[in-house]
């Protein structure tokens, strides 16, 4: 039996907290049959969201917190996934806008099926998702634009649903240079090009009204980061 840490990474969530982590701990204890731990990453948060965090780990049992002192959701996962003694680490966005009855596929994946990486899509057959026209056309684009500059075959770089071995963690992870939201494709292009197996799992996506993700500085940084990989790689 495999463990997992299954990180919650936040910045100012005190409103969405409390409910998620509770509805997450129900589904983990029912459903994944394996020993997990929920590590909730608090990146620099300017309201109660870490004191909130705290509270909750003397509500629910396999709870913990990591504060990282600095903002960017990549260093909050560099540093609870380098971290971690678990055999697999693995993420999700705090909103559960990912349908959590795909998680126990993304843990089997690699605890059952042999692969590195697994990753949620919401880009390929089996998957359902409700989202905006524009959200649609810009995922649907840039990830065009991957598959484009380097003949990937992960169909979505972005959906913040992840698992990792942690041999894969422990040799990809320390190769990521960014830490904002470009980490995802980092982490899945240099994976795929040094020979890891990537396994993409259809979920169910439901896009947060409510979501902190500036778009236009997003799809700068991925651009300039899909760049700078071409111009540095020898791929």
């Amino acid at each position: 039996m495999a463990t997992v840490d299954v990180v919650i990474p936040v910045y100012n969530e005190e409103h969405v907290l409390p409910s998620s982590i509770e509805k997450l701990h129900g589904f983990l204890s029912a459903n994944l049959p394996h020993e997990w731990r929920i590590l909730i990453a608090d990146n620099a948060s300017i309201d109660s969201t870490l004191a909130v965090a705290q509270r909750l780990t003397e509500d629910f049992t396999q709870t913990a917190v990591l504060h990282i002192p600095q903002k960017g959701r990549g260093r909050a996962l560099r540093a609870a996934w380098l971290g971690s003694n678990a055999d697999i680490v693995s993420y999700m966005d705090v909103d559960l806008s990912t349908e959590l009855a795909a998680f126990p596929k993304l843990i089997a994946a690699i605890a059952e099926e042999g692969y590195d990486v697994a990753t949620g899509t919401r880009l390929t057959r089996g998957a359902d998702i409700e989202r905006s026209i524009k959200r649609e056309i810009l995922s649907r684009g840039y990830n065009f634009l991957i598959k484009g500059m380097f003949r990937t075959r992960f169909s979505d770089a972005q959906c913040g649903f992840k698992a990792a071995s942690q041999r894969a963690v422990q040799e990809l992870v320390p190769l990521i240079e960014n830490d904002e939201w470009f980490f995802d494709t980092e982490l899945l292009i240099l994976a795929e090009k040094r020979g890891y197996r990537v396994k993409d799992i259809p979920v169910r996506w439901i896009e947060d009204s409510d979501t902190r993700v500036n778009i236009r500085r997003t799809v700068s940084e991925d651009v300039q980061g899909l760049l700078r990989l071409r111009r540095t790689r020898p791929w």
